[in-house]
């Protein structure tokens, strides 16, 4: 009976206890930590000339009552997604304006995974 309490209370304190894996990155949202997969995203030095592209394209800015941070999921309905043209470099990510700010978005959970202004 011991051996069960002191089971439940080393397993209720690993879950309630706040520890990453060492080979993620964490960010922190709000109290929750939040893991963004590390997957290829537009490089640096190419985000100007994507920021141009997205203004040249006129695409839609829409409007969520949340702020836009990374980690967050974004409304299931309402939000278009554009695809990252391949001279930006290759990625699965999709993109899109929301609250003003160009956001790269995994299509798949519709969670924002960069804030590009």
């Amino acid at each position: 009976m011991r051996n069960r309490i002191l089971a439940l209370a080393a397993l209720a304190a690993a879950i309630g206890s706040p520890v990453a894996a060492q080979a993620q990155t964490g960010i922190t949202v709000g109290r929750a930590p939040v893991v963004v997969d590390g997957g290829p995203t537009i490089a640096v030095e190419q985000r100007p000339a994507f920021r141009d592209y997205v203004v040249e394209q006129r695409v839609p800015a829409f409007s969520i009552p949340d702020r836009v941070v990374v980690g967050s999921t974004l409304p299931e309905s309402g939000v278009t997604y554009y695809d990252v043209p391949q001279r930006f470099g290759a990625t699965t990510y999709r993109y899109t304006v929301v609250n003003g700010a160009t956001v790269l978005v995994e299509p798949r959970s519709r969670r924002i995974v960069e804030v590009m202004d």
